[in-house]
C-alpha cells in the first residue's frame, strides 16, 4: 500500500492568510481543504496572535505531516516585507509548536512546479490548482497559492523518493 502524506500549504499574509490541505498517495494528489485567515481590521499583535491561532486550528483539524510556506521576496516596500516576514513567522510558529517539519520554496520554484512557468500570474496558478486536484471551481488566489506551496512539496518529495530509489539499487 502507498504511503499517505498529508501537507498543508500556508500563503502568509498579514490581512489574509492563505491555506490548503492536501493528501498524496503515489502518483495521487487529493484536495482535503483550502480556504483564508482574515485579520483585516485589527492591530498587529492581534492579527499575528489570529494568524497563529488559525493555522493551529486547521493543523488540529486536519493533522497534516508537513506544512510548506512560502519564502519572502524582497519587495519595493521595505515596510510590507517586514510585516509579510511577520505573518510568515507567524505561520511558522504555529506549525512548529504544533512539532510539524516546515519546507520553504520561492514563489518561482512554486509557479514552476505547478504551472511550468516560474513567472506565472495569479490566475494561471489558479486554474492548474484547479485541474490538479480536480477542482469544480478555482479557489481564491490566496487559497490557490496555498494548495500551489502544498503541491510543490509533493512533486519534490515525489522527486526525492525517486531519487533515493536509484541511487540504492
Amino acid at each position: 500500500m502507498a504511503r499517505l502524506l498529508r501537507v498543508i500549504g500556508i500563503d502568509p499574509g498579514l490581512r489574509v492568510t492563505g491555506f490548503g490541505v492536501i493528501d498524496v498517495a503515489s502518483q495521487k494528489l487529493n484536495y482535503v481543504t483550502s480556504g483564508c485567515i482574515k485579520t483585516v481590521g485589527q492591530g498587529l499583535p492581534d492579527r499575528l496572535k489570529e494568524i497563529v491561532t488559525g493555522v493551529i486550528e486547521i493543523i488540529e483539524s486536519h493533522t497534516p505531516s508537513i506544512a510548506v510556506v512560502e519564502k519572502v521576496f524582497v519587495n519595493v516596500n521595505p515596510q510590507s516585507t517586514l510585516l509579510l516576514g511577520q505573518a510568515r513567522g507567524a505561520a511558522i510558529s504555529a506549525a512548529v509548536l504544533k512539532d510539524l517539519n516546515v519546507a520553504e520554496f520561492t514563489a518561482l520554484q512554486v509557479k514552476q512546479s505547478v504551472v511550468g512557468n516560474g513567472h506565472a500570474d495569479k490566475s494561471q496558478v489558479q486554474e492548474m490548482v484547479k485541474r490538479l486536484l480536480n477542482l469544480p471551481s478555482a479557489p481564491s488566489t490566496d487559497a490557490a497559492d496555498a494548495l500551489a506551496c502544498a503541491i510543490c512539496y509533493a512533486h519534490s518529495d515525489r522527486l526525492a523518493s525517486r531519487l533515493r530509489q536509484v541511487t540504492s539499487n
